[in-house]
Order: structure tokens, then sequence, then C-alpha cells
């Protein structure tokens, strides 16, 4: 089961005879899990209950001999894991028609992941829709029983035809895909979701998703799709595919203030700048074969195109640092703005803020989360304005909050999901806490676990406080009370 945590972490007992009950829904081979609460066997409960010793979890703290993890329910709004039949070690968000800023369970929501599976030959884009993602159940503050609050749902139709509408649903139309997919991510361009993949063969492509959400919207389109699938496996092909680079990569953006724009990276250090013309009605690609690469010969481990601005990008990689480029320049051979010696170590992930862009947070291989303030750069040295060492194992994603300018979310390889609020400030009050807790941040809101080597997790850009993550075990998807 998963591990999660209020506050500071989940509480735990040295309970051994609990088990776990799960309501899960199995379609074609993809299943969805809600999480259920433990259950003591009757037979021992009088000794659980003189035995159980339930404890905060604090991060660093040992487990004893025969205790567990047990996730506290009471800390999260939501809380649903979902598996695939190959991992998905990226995914991104498509934006959908169901409105912004929506709150009413259970909630829907569209995503698009890339498979990693152990043979090249059998991975996939999976488009993804997940509904009927119900909240906890509160309790109606007119009534004294333990009725629950009904919510109301974006989609009656799911509802009606779903008899058992408490479970949780998920379909998928997948895409072949020549090569593990390591990363993707997906934009609109005009009135059409594209989407781009980076594959482990050393291109990169662009595709259509229009079929495919068509056919996760309706059993019967999805249906049809998955029978015209499998008797031509190559029926949907790439819009585009660029072999220029010359070796894989990892680092790709879409542009949000130029819409169709897009920036590669690869393991060599080169940079390309995508763009897309208008031919009539229809796009037309063109890349730029003079690469940025003043980060060669090492790696590009991320991109970042600047929320704001058409033509400014940030990379970071594994040569330690954090560059600013112009694209509108000449020479692709410097950059605009450099934070020589950003961490000790890799720079594996970079996020803009989206509400104060002159921020940059940063994660490297030495587990440190690092804030930038573009203002300090300069081409010689740039202090970061915060520094958090509070995972103990190499950053692997970073996303600043979609709304919230001073809340963010970071993973790793420490199996911790970290919420902070860089706007909280030490207590000044003189109030006796516990020493552990006192050499926590103040800043540090929440951490969830339970993932095994945590990949990517990205916001929900129109629910507010969801937080969707994958893993090697799967993903996750919640909301928690602190955010």
């Amino acid at each position: 089961m998963e591990l999660d945590d209020e506050g500071s972490a989940p509480s735990y007992s040295s309970s051994s005879d609990s088990s776990t009950e799960e309501d899960i829904e199995i379609i074609d081979n993809y299943e969805i899990e809600k999480f259920a609460g433990n259950k003591k066997d009757k037979k021992n409960s009088a000794i659980n209950e003189v035995d159980k010793k339930e404890k905060v979890y604090l991060p660093g703290t040992q487990l004893e001999e025969g205790e567990e993890l047990v996730a506290d329910k009471s800390a999260y709004c939501m809380l649903h894991q979902a598996q695939t039949e190959a991992p998905c070690l990226s995914f991104d968000v498509i934006k959908d028609r169901f409105g912004d800023l929506r709150e009413k369970y259970p909630l829907s929501m569209y995503l698009l992941a890339g498979t990693q599976a152990a043979r090249t030959n059998v991975n996939n884009l999976l488009v993804i829709k997940m509904y009927n993602l119900h909240g906890k159940k509160l309790k109606n503050p007119d009534s004294d029983s333990d009725e629950s609050i009904k919510y109301d749902s974006e989609e009656s139709s799911e509802q009606n035809e779903d008899e058992e509408a408490k479970f949780p649903k998920m379909r998928v139309a997948s895409i072949k895909h020549q090569g593990c997919v390591n990363r993707v991510r997906c934009s609109p361009v005009g009135n059409t979701i594209l989407a781009a993949s980076w594959s482990e063969l050393g291109r990169v492509s662009l595709w259509n998703l229009s079929e495919q959400l068509k056919a996760v919207d309706n059993k019967g389109a999805l249906s049809s799709y998955e029978k015209k699938s499998e008797k031509n496996d190559t029926c949907v092909k790439p819009l585009f595919t660029f072999k220029g680079h010359t070796i894989e990569g990892y680092s790709l953006d879409w542009s949000s203030a130029e819409p169709g724009t897009l920036a590669t990276g690869d393991c060599n250090g080169n940079i390309h700048i995508w763009r897309c013309s208008d031919n009539g009605g229809n796009c037309s690609w063109h890349v730029d074969q003079r690469a940025y690469n003043s980060h060669a010969p090492y790696s590009v481990e991320d991109l970042q195109w600047k929320p704001d601005e058409q033509h400014v990008l940030a990379s970071c990689s594994v040569d330690k640092s954090i560059k600013i480029w112009d694209t509108r320049t000449s020479s692709q051979s410097t950059s605009m703005l450099t934070a020589a010696e950003a961490h000790s170590s890799d720079v594996n992930v970079i996020s803009w803020n989206k509400n104060e862009t002159q921020f940059i947070v940063s994660g490297g291989d030495d587990g440190v989360l690092r804030v930038w303030d573009l203002r300090q750069f300069n081409t010689n040295r740039a202090s970061p304005v915060a520094v958090f060492k509070q995972h103990t194992a190499p950053i692997t994603t970073v996303e600043w909050h979609p709304y919230e300018a001073t809340i963010l979310a970071s993973g790793g390889a420490d199996d911790v999901i970290s919420q902070w609020d860089l706007s909280v400030e030490v207590d000044q009050t003189g109030n006796d806490l516990d020493k552990t807790v006192a050499q926590l941040p103040p800043q540090l809101l929440f951490i969830h676990q339970g993932q095994s080597d945590v990949k990517e997790l990205h916001w929900h850009p129109q629910c507010p406080g969801v937080v969707i993550s994958t893993a090697h075990s799967g993903f996750n998807i919640f909301r928690t009370i602190s955010v």
C-alpha cells in the first residue's frame, strides 16, 4: 500500500497483521485503484490495541523492526493510484473542455504518457482519460448522521452509464511508438492537441491526438479505434519526425507564449528550435539545424520556455549550469545569462514560475532545490535566493504551482514528493517543538510517499491543488489538505 503523510509524514505503527482493502477497476489491462483504509484482524484486535503505538513519521527516521508506514488519509482531499502494463516514466496533462478552477468531485482529467517497456518494439504513447475520481467523503454539517455530502460531476453522462459510480475509471487509446519514450509533452496548436515525443532511438516525433481523444470519450469509439489498430498497427503515423539530433535526449518543451514553437535538447548538449508555419491552414514544420551548443559535450537535461516571452529559453545540464537563451540571437554558442555552478553535480530539472516569471527553481543530483532570481544572474556568478536540502537522493522532477506563486512540488529517487510554500517564515514565537520537527524547513508543507523512484509530477492546471505523479510503480493522483 502507499506511504503518504500529513504535514511532515505519515504515521506508522508496529502492527503487522493489518490488511488493505482496495476497490479496483480493470479496463483492457489498465487498472486504476481507489485507496481504502486499513482494517484490523478481529482475532488480534485486543493485542493490536495494546501493542500499537502510532507515531508521526519524520524524514530520516529509521523504522524499527515490525514497524510499517500507514497512510494518514485525513491528510488528503483525494487519493488514487493507477497502473499501466509498462511503466510510463514521462507524461503530461492535456488541457480539457470542462473549464478551469473546478473543485467539484468526482473529477475527470486527460493525460498523455509514454511507455518504457522491456522490449523496444512494444512501446506506446497512451492517451488516457481518468474519470469518476472521487474525493474524500465529507460529513454533512447540517446532519447528525454520517451521510456524506454529494458532489456534482462535470460529466453527468459518465455517471449515468456507470452503475458502480463509486469506482474510479480509466480509458486508454494507444499509439505505437518506435523505441522507449524518454520524454513526452503536449500543447494546443490551433484547435488541435499536438504531442512531441523523444525516442531512445534519437529522434523526436510530433503527433496529432484528435482521434485518440475522441476515442477515450466514448466506449463505442474506443472499441472501434482498438479494432482498427489491431488490423493495422501502423495506422497512426507521426505528423513530422526530426532525425537531426545525433544521439537520444530527454529535454523538450512547448512554448506557451508562442504556440507551435518547440525546443528539444540531446545528450551531446545540442538544443534545436522548432517552429510551425501556417501553410494554407496546414502546419509545416521547420527545425533550425544550427544548434545552441554551449553545454556541449554535456547532456542537456531539461528545457523551459519563459511563460511570458516567446524568445527566452532556459536550459540545465550535466555540466552543473543553468543557461538563459535569447533565440533571436545568431550566436548559438553563447547564452544570454549563465549560472555556471548552479549545483555541485548534474542539474536534472528546472521549472519557470508562471506567476512571478523572474524566478526559476532547479533540482539536481545533489538532492538540493535552489530558487533563482534572474535579476541576480550575471555572466560571472549567480547565487540562489533560497536553498533546500531535504531530499536524500537525486531530484528528478520539480514544478511550480500554476496559480500560487510561492508554492512548488518536487520529487526524486528517494521515493518522496514534497510540497513547499516559500512564503512561510520561521516561527519566532518561541513555541516548544519537537527537536526533529524543529529541524525541518518551515517551508516544507507536506511529504507524500509510496511510489518507487519518482520520475515526474505535474500540477493539474484546471483542478486546483491536484498533483499527478509517475514512477516505476505507477501513477498517483492526489490532493493534500495543505494546498
